[in-house]
């Protein structure tokens, strides 16, 4: 959900920019900064951004830069430079400070500073808007890029957990014998050897890796896999339907993991996690 855009465009004698920045969030959240003599035209500008950012921090700036014959225009407010400036004087008269830049920093207060009113208001406005489309056209565009580069990532890193599947399953019939040989050394050092019932001892072995096993672990999770290389393809947002997808990859890999009682085994299942792990990262930035 990063994302970035930018646009300018010159119109009587000013510069007009517009900078869209966006980072990850759970829902929609706006921030908005425009000059004042826009503020009533930024409904439409939100109203815009809910219908095409469904997801995101995102902040907009629209900066007008004006032109040097533009600027001998302006005025000062001197009645609220005077009341700035008094309350500022006051202050650092009772804080012992030298105040010697309370001036400039009087200026720089909202309103002090006033610009004559461009006659063709509803021409300007249409200028800021066409340089908010092309900047948000950029923000999206740069959000499909990093889409795709994120995508390929999110097919790897599936591809990644499916060859450790894979591993696991040429793993899994190498680890009955040792099973075997394990517990069959446990009950001769415990009982004896002449002391086991070697029928018996079968019966437990075969009821014991019944519950190891991890076929149908393995079955779901090639599912999850598959479906989530299925909704990556799907055109609409489905970040949290991956998100939970993942969940369902999660739950089977901690399965098998718990299952395995061998050490290979459980090595392969770690990396699984740790693909999965970065898998969860990464859609932190899908819609």
């Amino acid at each position: 959900m990063t994302g970035y855009g930018l646009a300018t465009k010159d119109f009587a004698n000013a510069k007009y920019t517009v900078e869209i920045k966006s980072l990850n969030s759970k829902f929609l959240e706006l921030s908005l900064k425009m000059p004042k003599a826009l503020s009533d035209k930024e409904f439409v500008l939100r109203n815009d951004c809910s219908k095409q950012i469904e997801r995101g921090k995102v902040n907009i700036s629209v900066n007008v830069e004006y032109a040097e014959a533009t600027l001998k225009t302006s005025t000062i407010n001197q009645p609220l430079l005077r009341h700035y400036y008094e309350q500022l004087k006051n202050s650092a008269d009772e804080l012992g400070d030298s105040g010697s830049n309370i001036l400039q920093i009087a200026l720089n207060f909202p309103d002090v500073i006033q610009y004559t009113a461009d006659e063709n208001t509803e021409d300007e406005w249409k200028t800021v808007y066409k340089t908010f489309e092309e900047a948000l056209a950029n923000f999206q565009n740069f959000r499909r890029d990093e889409g795709n580069i994120l995508k390929q990532d999110l097919i790897l890193r599936i591809n990644n957990i499916s060859e450790g599947m894979r591993l696991v399953s040429e793993q899994e019939p190498h680890r009955i014998p040792a099973i075997r040989e394990r517990l069959n050394h446990f009950l001769e050092e415990a009982a004896g050897k002449e002391n086991i019932d070697k029928n018996r001892f079968e019966q437990e072995l075969i009821y014991y890796i019944d519950k190891l096993d991890i076929t149908e672990e393995k079955i779901r999770l090639k599912s999850h896999l598959d479906y989530f290389l299925e909704a990556l393809k799907d055109k609409d947002a489905n970040g949290k339907k991956l998100g939970f997808i993942s969940q369902e990859i999660g739950r089977e890999i901690n399965t098998m993991g718990s299952k395995a009682n061998d050490a290979k085994m459980q090595q392969i299942v770690v990396g699984m996690k740790e693909e999965l792990e970065k898998i969860k990262e990464q859609l932190l930035n899908v819609l």
